[in-house]
């Protein structure tokens, strides 16, 4: 299993794009503006979009992606999410005013787009990969991810903040090989970082204590001009547990 990091900041700028990750060829985990590295048959080649939430850093991408492969899909793209996401994107972008609804397009019968929700817990198997939905703790309704294939698998934490659920249905299984979770805010900003539901260092480092595995860990979402801060404080914390920096192009085999 081949995981492509598409894009991880927590904002944009000259190297900054915001958070897709690819799997393998035809598997996205959210849609931000990292969805711009592919070229237009990578894009056609997606069938399925794992949404975490609804936050635009997150989806921004998914409605030109749809316009792109327009006319070169032969089957719908399959996008996965919560029900109050999907109700989100219906009602925000596909909505004929700031985007087609492609769930009607080219016709309600073939369209270029279909919603398929998804509950924390549920597990979905797509070719030899499953991919398992897992509530998370954010200022909107939030999930992350597990995946494996058998071989190897990875979890991304997606937006959160302190909580028990995540770790939990990460500890019910008996492996973890790389974990890829936020920290959007420095120490400084512990209060800010409550009250929006993310992860700084302190508390990342707190809940990690929760995490039964010792997979490689990869931070994301760092926020643009904070992230040197936020990886020295999160190495502070964690002493002899290496910590490392995620990166738009990095890539990882699992």
């Amino acid at each position: 299993m081949e995981l492509r990091v598409l894009g991880c900041s927590g904002g944009i700028g000259a190297d900054a794009i915001t958070t897709s990750l690819l799997v393998d060829d035809d598997i996205l985990i959210d849609g931000g503006t990292g969805i711009t590295e592919l070229s237009i048959d990578e894009m056609a080649a997606i069938r399925h979009i794992f949404v975490t939430h609804s936050h635009l850093d997150h989806i921004a991408g998914i409605p030109m992606l749809l316009d792109s492969v327009f006319e070169m899909n032969q089957e719908p793209v399959v996008v996965h999410a919560r029900r109050e996401t999907i109700k989100a994107l219906q009602t925000h972008i596909f909505n004929w005013q700031i985007w087609p609804d492609f769930s009607q397009l080219p016709s309600p019968e073939h369209p270029v787009l279909r919603f398929e929700e998804m509950q924390p817990g549920e597990q979905i198997r797509v070719g030899n990969r499953r991919v398992e939905m897992i509530a998370v703790n954010h200022a909107v309704p939030a999930a992350g991810y597990r995946v494996q294939n058998g071989v190897g698998c990875f979890a991304f934490s997606g937006d959160t903040t302190s909580n028990d659920e995540f770790w939990a249905a990460l500890n019910k299984h008996d492996k973890l090989d790389l974990l890829i979770v936020e920290s959007a805010f420095a120490d400084e900003d512990c209060e800010l970082s409550t009250r929006a539901r993310h992860y700084c260092p302190q508390l990342l480092a707190n809940d990690l204590k929760k995490l039964d595995h010792s997979p490689r860990l990869y931070l994301t979402h760092l926020k643009p001009g904070s992230e040197d801060t936020i990886i020295r404080q999160c190495r502070g914390h964690l002493g002899e547990q290496p910590v490392h920096r995620l990166y738009g192009g990095d890539r990882f085999t699992l």
